[in-house]
C-alpha cells in the first residue's frame, strides 16, 4: 500500500468548494507516479527503457466530493500482472477513514520503439508484485466500455499544448475534462468509467458526440476517421449505492 496525504487545495475546486472530478482524478494519477518514483521504476526509468504505462481504462466510485480545505488522503496498490496489463486500485479517503473515491484500473505496458504492448520486465514485475495487495471487492464493469450508435455531434476541440503530458500524449484527465463539459447544469457524477483507445497528441482535433440515457451521459471523443481516442461515461449522484468500505485504507 503507497499513500500520501494532502488538502484539498482552492484551486483544484468548482463553485460550491467541492474537489473537481478532473483534480480527483490528478489524485490518483499522482499517487500512482508517486509510487513508482519511490520504487525507482517512474518517469526516468521508463524513458530510458524507452516504455511507457498507457492508461487503458479506469472507473472509478464517488461517494462524495471533498470539499476545499479537507485533509484527504489517497492511496494505491497493484493487485495483479496479465500478459502486458496491469491491474491498479486506489482510495480517496477523509478524515476518520471515510471513504470517499474509490477505482479500479486496467493498464497496458507499450514499447515506445514498436508501438505496440510489450511483455512486463520480470524486474519490474518483481518490484510490484512486493506491493500487491488484496483487489477491491466491487462491481467493476470491465475494461470495454459499450458504445452508443447514436449521439449528438459537437464542434470539434482541438487539443491544447498544455493538455500534454510527459509521454508528449494528451493527458488521461484531460479527455475528461473535455468531456464534462457537454454534462447538464448541476449534473453531479457518482461514478465515472473510461475506456483509452487511442493517444490523442497536441493539434488534434477531437469531435465530441454526446449520448445522454436516464441519468447516464456518455461522451465519446472521435478522429476526422469516426476513431474514438476516448468513451467517457458519467453516472449521475444517486444511481450508485455507497459500498460499504469505510476504514478499508486505515486496516490495510
Amino acid at each position: 500500500m503507497y499513500r500520501f496525504e494532502s488538502r484539498v487545495r482552492y484551486s483544484e475546486v468548482d463553485s460550491e468548494k467541492k474537489l473537481t472530478l478532473s483534480s480527483l482524478l490528478d489524485y490518483l494519477q499522482d499517487c500512482c507516479t508517486f509510487q513508482s518514483e519511490e520504487l525507482g521504476i517512474g518517469v526516468e526509468y521508463l524513458a530510458g527503457h524507452q516504455a511507457a504505462w498507457v492508461l487503458s481504462s479506469w472507473e472509478i466510485e464517488i461517494l462524495r466530493y471533498p470539499e476545499m480545505g479537507e485533509r484527504i488522503v489517497t492511496g494505491t496498490w497493484p493487485y495483479d500482472f496479465k500478459g502486458f496489463f496491469g491491474y491498479r486500485n486506489f482510495l480517496i479517503q477523509g478524515d476518520g477513514g471515510e471513504v470517499l473515491a474509490r477505482a479500479n484500473s486496467v493498464w497496458v505496458y507499450m514499447d515506445l520503439l514498436r508501438m505496440r504492448p510489450a511483455r512486463i520486465p520480470q524486474e519490474m514485475q518483481r518490484i510490484y508484485m512486493e506491493q500487491f495487495g488484496e483487489a477491491l471487492h466491487g462491481d467493476w464493469g470491465g475494461r470495454r466500455l459499450p458504445v452508443p450508435q447514436d449521439g449528438i455531434r459537437q464542434p470539434a476541440i482541438a487539443v491544447a499544448k498544455s493538455q500534454i503530458d510527459t509521454n508528449h500524449h494528451m493527458n488521461n484527465s484531460r479527455y475528461v475534462l473535455a468531456a464534462e463539459e457537454y454534462l447538464p447544469d448541476g449534473f453531479v457524477t457518482a461514478r465515472l468509467c473510461v475506456e483509452y483507445k487511442k493517444a490523442a497528441v497536441r493539434g488534434d482535433r477531437m469531435i465530441p458526440v454526446v449520448t445522454a440515457e436516464g441519468n447516464t451521459v456518455t461522451v465519446r471523443l472521435l478522429d476526422e476517421t469516426e476513431t474514438p481516442y476516448a468513451v467517457v461515461r458519467f453516472c449521475g449522484q444517486g444511481v450508485i449505492p455507497a459500498p460499504n468500505t469505510a476504514g478499508y485504507l486505515a486496516d490495510r
